[in-house]
């Protein structure tokens, strides 16, 4: 897309309109989104025999389910990433996932066993599609020569994500814990119906963005790219990564007599192996940005690998050893505890924001890759809190809870989770669409989410582990462990930003455009 297109949007507010279009299309599928996983794993622990039966599953099988959704939640965003890039386009790939998504929290309303995992497939499978492509086309707004725009659009966009998060841990934590699981459930789906009608009335802004990118090269040059998988098995690099990863995922099979993460792992090698191919794909310049993109990719899992305890291991800890009770007649419900996330990123988004121009200002370090490493640094240290709350627990002989812990602790935590969020998260959305080739957009885009979903079976890992390990140790064990890596990419940073040539200096100057690419027309995709 021309830069003399987008610079001719109608603007609101100084932002293309589109971008509030997708801002209230993301607002309300992470209502849905965060609706449901804000009570997944409460009505999976909850007894089967209580006024409002759960399924009654113990807490390490109901977190584990939570790691393995939310992780195939997003890794399913690189098959999502690759159809919007070869086959449907961004735009069209967003609306697609929209109905998946209306069908599948639809289905989670039905009150049986079937129900359940169907809905959970359709949800895997519509966020696949349209949380990778969404973002992208956020980026797609914006001149390359705008940077600053760029990364504002950004944090606006992260608002409206945190707007229907936050009313989604409300309003559907309230009525699933007090009403009915399953009637919290369908009300996220209607959540879910708004949006895909706010996107399907707004299609008029965005038309010009996320549209199929037609690959104009010789044949010679494009036919790494043709087909993917075949591509893996071309070259000796993408070959030697693919039959690593499947030997891995063989030995952890058969050692250790773990079937589902050997076939993780061997799945994962397909990805490792079309990674490689799109690496090869690039010029020298493409190729160091690439590298780093990847590179980054490491940041992210660590990040959601401690970030994500909120909707498991935290959430069941809300549940079962908080003292909710804000007053004698009134218990706060544990689920509105994944609320307090959301609207301190409403408080603070601006002021860390500005904090951010400031700082840049004042010829300070300012890369995206210090960002999240700071924001890895202070979101680790947010488990400290819940380190000094898990000592407040008391346990009689029998190990049941006699004495819980205080709720400003919980809030703590979360506070220093959203700052290390906001210093980490919409910073590296905006990187990715800065260093990625175009016509790899949305695969890039779909391997960060891969990676925030590897991040979240971490997190399932490690919430496990409580159960044996105990809390305390789980939660200062992630808080140090953050608090190393952050300071290890600070450590390796000027190597780090030579391998973006640049890309985060465009401002006020001409982006250089990737040669041999043009949107196909709107019309034509319409």
């Amino acid at each position: 897309m021309s830069d003399s297109v987008l610079a001719n949007q109608k603007k609101l507010f100084g932002h293309p309109v589109g971008l509030y279009i997708l801002f209230l299309t993301e607002m309300w599928e992470r209502f849905s989104y965060y609706g449901m996983r804000a009570i997944l794993v409460l009505y999976l622990v909850a007894e089967t025999a209580a006024d409002n039966p759960g399924l009654g599953w113990a807490n390490d099988s109901a977190i584990a389910l939570y790691g393995w959704y939310t992780m195939f939640v997003y890794v399913a965003s690189i098959p999502g990433g690759i159809i919007a890039d070869k086959i449907l386009g961004q735009r069209k790939s967003v609306y697609v996932g929209g109905l998946l998504l209306v069908a599948g929290h639809s289905v989670l309303a039905i009150e049986q066993m079937w129900a359940f995992y169907t809905g959970l497939v359709l949800i895997v499978m519509g966020v696949g599609m349209l949380k990778p492509n969404i973002s992208t086309m956020v980026g797609g707004l914006y001149p390359k020569n705008e940077q600053n725009k760029r990364d504002m659009g950004f944090y606006i966009f992260y608002m409206g994500i945190n707007l229907g998060a936050a009313a989604a841990a409300l309003a559907v934590g309230y009525v699933g814990e007090n009403i009915g699981w399953h009637w919290g459930f369908g009300m996220a789906g209607v959540g879910m119906l708004i949006g895909q009608l706010t996107y399907a009335f707004g299609q008029k802004h965005i038309k010009h963005v996320g549209n199929l990118v037609v690959d104009d090269r010789s044949d010679n040059e494009k036919k790494e790219s043709g087909n993917l998988l075949v591509s893996i098995f071309k070259h000796t690099n993408s070959i030697i990564g693919f039959v690593i990863m499947v030997l891995l995922g063989l030995f952890v099979w058969f050692y250790y007599d773990s079937w589902d993460y050997g076939l993780l792992i061997i799945g994962l090698a397909f990805a490792v192996g079309v990674g490689i191919v799109v690496y090869n794909d690039g010029n020298k310049i493409e190729k160091d940005r690439i590298l780093v993109t990847y590179l980054s990719f490491l940041i992210i899992i660590i990040f959601w690998g401690a970030f994500e305890q909120a909707g498991g291991l935290m959430n069941v800890y809300a549940k079962q050893k908080t003292n909710l009770a804000l007053t004698s007649d009134f218990s706060v419900p544990a689920s509105w505890f994944q609320s307090v996330n959301a609207i301190f990123i409403l408080i603070f988004a601006t002021i860390v924001g500005s904090f951010w121009v400031w700082w840049k200002n004042r010829k300070k370090e300012s890369s995206s890759l210090f960002k999240m490493a700071i924001g890895v640094i202070i979101m680790g240290w947010g488990f400290f809190f819940m380190s000094i709350a898990s000592k407040e627990v008391g346990y009689d002989a029998a190990g049941e809870v006699v004495a819980k812990s205080g709720m400003q602790w919980l809030v703590l935590a979360y506070l220093f989770h959203t700052l290390g969020e906001l210093c980490a998260s919409p910073v590296a959305l905006s990187f990715i669409t800065k260093l990625a080739p175009e016509r790899w957009m949305a695969f890039m885009m779909g391997a960060y989410f891969a990676a925030t979903g590897l991040g979240n079976k971490v997190a399932g890992l490690l919430g496990e582990s409580a159960t044996e390990l105990g809390e305390f140790t789980i939660f200062t064990g992630i808080a140090m462990f953050c608090t190393v890596m952050g300071l290890l990419v600070i450590a390796i940073l000027k190597p780090l930003k030579r391998l973006t040539h640049g890309a985060e200096d465009l401002e006020g100057k001409d982006a250089d455009e990737t040669e041999g690419f043009e949107l196909a027309d709107p019309e034509i995709n319409d």
